[in-house]
This record gives C-alpha cells, sequence and structure tokens, in this order.
C-alpha cells in the first residue's frame, strides 16, 4: 500500500479546504471501516486522510421532541443504539444500525459513512429514507441540504462535489402514530451483505385504522437504495389493512430492478422485495399504535 497523508482539522473549514485541496485524491476518514479497507484492497487510489473525529458538527447526537434528531455524519454507531432516547424515538432506525458488523465494527462505523460508501445493499439508507432524513452538506460554496434518497448517484458513487464533506443528518421528530421498521434478507449470518433489505415506515390516523402517508425504501435491487414512490401513493388515505399492505408489496415487487450475482437471482429478489415489505409494514403499523418493540 502507498503511502497516504493523513489531516486531522479541528473545523469544518479546515476539513472543506483540505478535501478541495485534494482534487479527488482525498477522502473523509470517519470510522474507517470501508476506506481503509478499499485503499488496503487497491479499489481506492488516494493521497490524503481527512480525519474528522475532532469536528464537533460532524459528532453532534441531539434530540429534542419537538425538532427531532441532529445525528453527526461520524457518530459511531454504538452510541446511537445505546442512547435511551434515540432509541425509543427512533427504533426503526436502531433496527438497520444495530445490523452493522459486530461490536467491535459498531464502534468504529456510522451512519454517515455507511451512505458516504454508496453501496446499494448498505442497511441504514433505507430507514433513513423512510424516516424522510435529510443530509446537511458543507462545501466551498457554503452549506446546502438533500433528502437521503437523492444523495447516492450509483454503486459507490454519491453527489458530493470535490471539497464536500456530509456533516449531519436531520431526522423529524415522529409523531405519536408514527412507526417504522426495517428488515434485511442474508442467507446466512457469516454473509453480512444484504440479499435484499427493505424499510418502512407509516402515519396512522388517530383512530389507527387510516395511513395518513407512508414509505417505503429498498436496498440491494437498483444502482441505489430505492424510495418506492408507487407505495406512497397507495398507503396515502388508504384503510389499514391486509388489502392495502398487499397493494404496497406488490408495488415494491415492481419497482425492485435488481441484477443477479452470487448473493441472489432477480427474481429471488424481487419475490424478496415484497415479502420484506409486507413484514415491515405490518411491524410499522404495530409500532405506530403503541408497540414500541
Amino acid at each position: 500500500m502507498k503511502a497516504i497523508d493523513y489531516a486531522s482539522p479541528r473545523t469544518l473549514a479546515e476539513a472543506v479546504a483540505l478535501l478541495a485541496e485534494g482534487n479527488g485524491q482525498a477522502r473523509v476518514l470517519a470510522g474507517g471501516t470501508d476506506v481503509i479497507v478499499q485503499v488496503r484492497e487497491g479499489m481506492r487510489d488516494l493521497d490524503l486522510l481527512v480525519d474528522v473525529k475532532n469536528i464537533p458538527e460532524v459528532n453532534e447526537l441531539s434530540y429534542d421532541s419537538e425538532q427531532g434528531l441532529v445525528l453527526g455524519a461520524a457518530v459511531p454507531c454504538c452510541q446511537v443504539c445505546e442512547d435511551p432516547e434515540v432509541s425509543a424515538a427512533y427504533p426503526g432506525i436502531i433496527d438497520a444500525a444495530s445490523l452493522v458488523g459486530g461490536t467491535a465494527i459498531q464502534n468504529r462505523a456510522s451512519l454517515g459513512g455507511n451512505l458516504c460508501n454508496g453501496s446499494p445493499a448498505a442497511d441504514t439508507i433505507p430507514p433513513l429514507i423512510v424516516h424522510h432524513a435529510i443530509c446537511r452538506i458543507m462545501g466551498p460554496g457554503g452549506q446546502r441540504e438533500l433528502p437521503v434518497e437523492q444523495f447516492c448517484a450509483g454503486p459507490g458513487r454519491t453527489v458530493l462535489e470535490p471539497g464536500e464533506i456530509l456533516v449531519s443528518f436531520h431526522i423529524p421528530a415522529p409523531s405519536s402514530t408514527f412507526g417504522a421498521h426495517y428488515l434485511r434478507f442474508i442467507p446466512r449470518n457469516e454473509m453480512d451483505i444484504a440479499v435484499v433489505g427493505t424499510g418502512s415506515s407509516v402515519l396512522l390516523d388517530d383512530a389507527g385504522t387510516t395511513f395518513v402517508s407512508g414509505r417505503v425504501a429498498l436496498g440491494a435491487v437498483a444502482p441505489t437504495p430505492l424510495l418506492v414512490e408507487e407505495a406512497s401513493q397507495l398507503l396515502s388515505g388508504s384503510p389499514v389493512n391486509d388489502e392495502t399492505i398487499k397493494r404496497v408489496a406488490a408495488a415494491a415487487r415492481r419497482a425492485a430492478r435488481p441484477i443477479s450475482d452470487i448473493r441472489g437471482t432477480v427474481e429471488q429478489r424481487k419475490h424478496l422485495s415484497a415479502v420484506l415489505t409486507r413484514r415491515t409494514l405490518k411491524k410499522a403499523i404495530a409500532r405506530a399504535k403503541g408497540d414500541s418493540a
């Protein structure tokens, strides 16, 4: 492995300047669970790693019942999972964060790093999408925001411009009738990459009998994590029953556009998209009705 320079800035401005000067050969180091492996195996050619662990904004974890959650891009998964307020308010995000590797990995890996890696099969991206998470990005041109579902541009690619850094996510505070859930299918515990991953969220009316709104997002079935737009349309205003869930699951199957590879076939992945959508919707509904487990 070639020699790589290392920098540890204390401010966002310093980090942005270093990344911009790197001319595409600089990369943010948060947890390092992906980028260090990629460099070691020759998958990524870099001249500089910019360690952001000393920058306050990317390490912020704060929750307010009205304003929602601010989750810094470098906050490790274990810190997210161990926060009692976050765990109680966002069990759908905890579903995914708790799946990111083993204990050692979770002490380093972050949801921001998982997103910036740009993997179509990343576990944490579908639940971020269904929670309406917004990315806060800083770069040479200042700050901008965009929804998580618009962040990935293809396998291993994102919309970050030269010099830009993902600072944090803002996730709205859930209402009392909101619920979400994430599930993935893997063929065995040792194979830790989803064949299909599915996140679903629902907002019910006060009676719990009608969907006010809802979202379904799929992983590992397209070049990027996929928000199923038709699912949102079908859920809005529909009754909470098995027929609605069946129609939404069928929409997820239609939306999936996977490939066949060593982990699964096209037909298997399309089938799983429907199965996992049904299961995650049912659990999201249960949580929206007060089952927080």
